[in-house]
């Protein structure tokens, strides 16, 4: 967030009277903050790619763009009308991102379960629909087997005309393997040759630019179009990752296209900052039909500034996203999500020791996840093996196939497999985690003259299944997320934590049935009543292990109440996100995207890391004792050719403007590629500039022979309200400064004359430092 008030002045001072030592004349009280000629030039105030935006500057043109419209907006109908659409143009932008973000969510997952379906066999009747449309309309199918009917047939059916037998269950593994295989290199294929942008997850970058980071292309045409198809792909491919992060990429995609159809934010970084963290919103509200919960994780976990007018349109696109996603209903059960589920039965004070116990299970498996993950990629960016993405995707996917295929608790999509384990027993439930003894005739159905429910064989082997579910994902996700295709972590975390939730929510419903009359379980749970309910336990594992690897708080909690419906279950998934959260920031602060930002070396200034080193300013700023001189330009005295020259010998992204060499006093501060593109632009459209002609940044040519050829004035490019501090001031005030501010760089001073610089880059370095990590590795290159 800014610090409004300092902005404020900021803006204030560079539109105020500026006298200019040595410079002739004073500025004229129209000049605001870049003292635009008569005549723009084109390409002036635009950023390079991997450069950061300058958050005060953006700001500054905003307010001066909006006082024109207001100026103008008595003068005519026309510019009224002008003005309504400047004003309602932030609404319209949301409102597009919201319908394309719904409408794409929508079709990715229909697509994904259709594709999933198909590697295991296909529809006679419609080949588009996926197994469980195919059977809708079907009078043969029985209340045991309800997925089995004779429109569907399997591949081994299909192939080898048999449903049953070694032989079909061997021609169905190896169909599955193939079309595992087939998917996961059509993915990695089209992400390589047509969007590299489009592999991974996107929210650690997305966390970047929205901090005023420039990632060209990363939310282009090409990569939203590359990530919806290679998502459909990847998550069909049966690769143990989740389609919800990547679809928050694919709504800031679309946000960012829109953008572009209004002047308002396509010409300015900031406020286009401010459609991408609404767009953010609608992910998530699609990703897990959660639109409070998706406002809230655009404001605690990804947005670097959310203003309240953000806040209200991020609402807003989510809403709009939500509505659209309902409208398609992709899942066919009315609902946002697959995996709605509601529970009857209130839970326990004794219940929370086990829940506190997954969120301590949450918090271990997050800050393992991190460091494994980590160093994986680690390993992948320094050896070899990183050099060939197909074959390190096809790998992990057969791997993948070969293990998941014989047991059914793997085989099945993982949002199904997070659905099994959060519904509740009941009379219509056919899942093997429902045959308890009170079963009777072979029927998988309750009798209701007998709650009591004691564990039959199918629960067993159910909870082995699940066992060596927990440690196949846990292996495969390490491995997987990283990997040149796009991959989301949220599912995968969440089937995790459900897994191992189930299973101890079974294990704490089988201790109350056959020690009901224990002290802890006397008081509450009478003989011949459900006291326990399983599927709350995989509930609150599943909020738990998301939590300790995102480090999310209390947006998470809104999503799982708000993807579950279990309102009334707050206070146990407090408790375990909480206690994730408290575990894993015991082995270190980190998220998992904070992590990846740190592997990559993006500039990220991270508002939630404490600086509490006693440093000051001097100690940061360049040039230090051992550095060349720092590179500046003198207001009045340079030629075309010694600028031209100061600005190939060094490869600074801008120099510093003093009165002379002597007097070392602070002008102002110019951009490389302003100077450049003004330079160029002068040369084309002004005769005379030769690379003999005199620059100058001050309001008045200065005084030449007669015979000297024509002068160029830069003053327009010349940001003259650079923020300073001097070199005594500590860095935990410089450090938040920058936070605060959105600063780029700040110059150090000593009673008024220029010491040095201090970038965003040298107070990353700094903290790399202090921390004890190389600097030189962190840095983005």
């Amino acid at each position: 967030a800014f610090v409004p008030s300092r902005l404020l002045a900021i803006c204030q001072r560079a539109r105020s009277n500026y006298a200019m030592s040595n410079g002739g004349g004073v500025m004229s009280s129209t000049t605001h903050l870049l003292d635009f000629l008569e005549e723009p030039i084109p390409g002036v105030g635009t950023y390079d790619d991997f450069h950061t935006i300058d958050w005060v500057r953006e700001k500054c043109k905003d307010r001066e763009r909006h006082r024109k419209i207001n100026a103008k907006k008595k003068e005519s109908a026309w510019e009224f009308t002008k003005s309504l659409y400047d004003a309602w143009s932030g609404w319209l932008v949301v409102t597009l991102t919201g319908l394309a973000s719904g409408a794409l969510a929508g079709l990715i997952d229909i697509a994904a379960d259709w594709l999933n379906d198909i590697k295991e066999g296909v529809c006679l009747n419609a080949m588009w629909f996926n197994h469980e449309q195919c059977c809708w309309g079907s009078n043969e199918t029985t209340f045991a087997e309800r997925d089995k009917c004779p429109q569907w047939k399997s591949w081994a059916g299909l192939i080898l005309g048999q449903e049953e037998g070694p032989g079909s269950y061997i021609m169905n593994y190896f169909m599955y393997i193939y079309w595992a295989l087939s998917f996961a290199f059509l993915a990695v294929l089209l992400v390589k040759v047509f969007a590299p942008y489009a592999c991974g997850s996107g929210i650690p970058e997305i966390k970047t630019i929205l901090s005023g980071f420039i990632i060209r292309g990363y939310l282009g045409k090409w990569t939203l179009l590359i990530k919806t198809v290679t998502l459909v792909l990847a998550v069909a491919s049966g690769l143990s990752l989740g389609k919800e992060g990547p679809l928050v990429h694919v709504a800031c995609c679309c946000g960012n296209i829109f953008s572009y159809l209004f002047p308002k934010y396509s010409k300015n970084e900031a406020k286009k900052r401010e459609v991408l963290s609404a767009a953010s919103a609608a992910g998530v509200s699609v990703a897990f039909g959660a639109p409070i919960g998706g406002v809230l994780f655009s404001l605690e976990e990804v947005s670097y500034y959310f203003p309240l007018k953000t806040l209200w349109r991020s609402f807003f696109a989510a809403l709009v996203a939500a509505f659209v996603l309902r409208s398609i209903n992709p899942f066919g059960n009315s609902r946002l999500v697959l995996f709605y589920v509601e529970y009857h039965t209130p839970w326990y004070l004794f219940e929370l020791i086990p829940f506190i116990l997954l969120g301590v299970f949450g918090g271990l498996w997050g800050a393992f996840f991190i460091k494994a993950n980590i160093a994986w990629c680690r390993r992948r960016k320094s050896t070899r093996f990183g050099k060939y993405p197909i074959l390190e995707v096809i790998f992990v996917a057969a791997i993948t196939a070969v293990v998941a295929f014989p047991n059914p608790y793997t085989r099945q999509n993982t949002s199904e497999l997070i659905k099994e384990l959060f519904t509740d027993c009941g009379p219509l439930e056919s899942s093997q985690l429902c045959q308890y003894r009170s079963q009777m005739n072979g029927s998988k159905a309750f009798v209701d003259a007998s709650p009591n429910k004691p564990a039959g064989p199918g629960v067993y082997a159910a909870i082995w299944q699940l066992c060596l579910a927990l440690i196949f994902k846990i292996i495969m996700t390490i491995f997987t997320f990283g990997l040149k295709v796009p991959a989301g972590l949220f599912i995968p975390s969440m089937a995790i934590g459900a897994i191992a939730g189930r299973i101890v929510g079974i294990a704490v419903e089988q201790l109350a049935y056959y020690h009901h009359d224990w002290l802890v379980f006397r008081e509450w749970c009478e003989v011949g009543t459900d006291c326990i309910t399983p599927g709350l336990y995989a509930m609150v594992g599943a909020a738990a292990c998301l939590g300790g690897v995102t480090r999310m708080t209390v947006s998470l909690v809104v999503i799982v109440f708000e993807l579950t419906g279990g309102l009334e279950y707050i206070v146990p998934l407090m408790a375990a996100v909480m206690t994730s959260k408290w575990v894993g920031d015991a082995f270190g602060r980190e998220g998992i995207y904070e992590s990846h930002i740190r592997l990559n070396g993006y500039p990220f200034l991270d508002a939630k890391e404490e600086f509490t080193h006693t440093t000051l300013a001097r100690e940061v700023m360049r040039p230090r004792r051992s550095d060349p001189p720092l590179a500046v330009l003198t207001q009045d005295d340079l030629t075309v050719e010694e600028l031209q020259g100061i600005i190939n010998e060094t490869s600074y992204n801008g120099f510093p403007v003093i009165v002379s060499k002597e007097s070392q006093r602070l002008v102002g501060f110019a951009l490389r590629r302003d100077i450049t593109i003004a330079i160029e632009n002068a040369r084309r459209k002004q005769e005379g500039i030769l690379l003999t002609s005199r620059v100058y940044f001050t309001q008045h040519a200065p005084t030449l022979p007669a015979d000297s050829p024509r002068p160029l004035k830069l003053r327009s490019i010349l940001d003259m309200s650079p923020f300073t501090v001097t070199d005594h001031t500590p860095m935990e005030i410089v450090v938040d400064i920058f936070r605060k501010l959105g600063l780029r760089q700040c110059l150090v001073t000593h009673n008024g004359r220029l010491l040095g610089i201090i970038t965003k880059k040298d107070i990353l370095r700094h903290m790399a430092q202090m921390a004890n990590q190389d600097p030189d590795n962190i840095m983005f290159n």
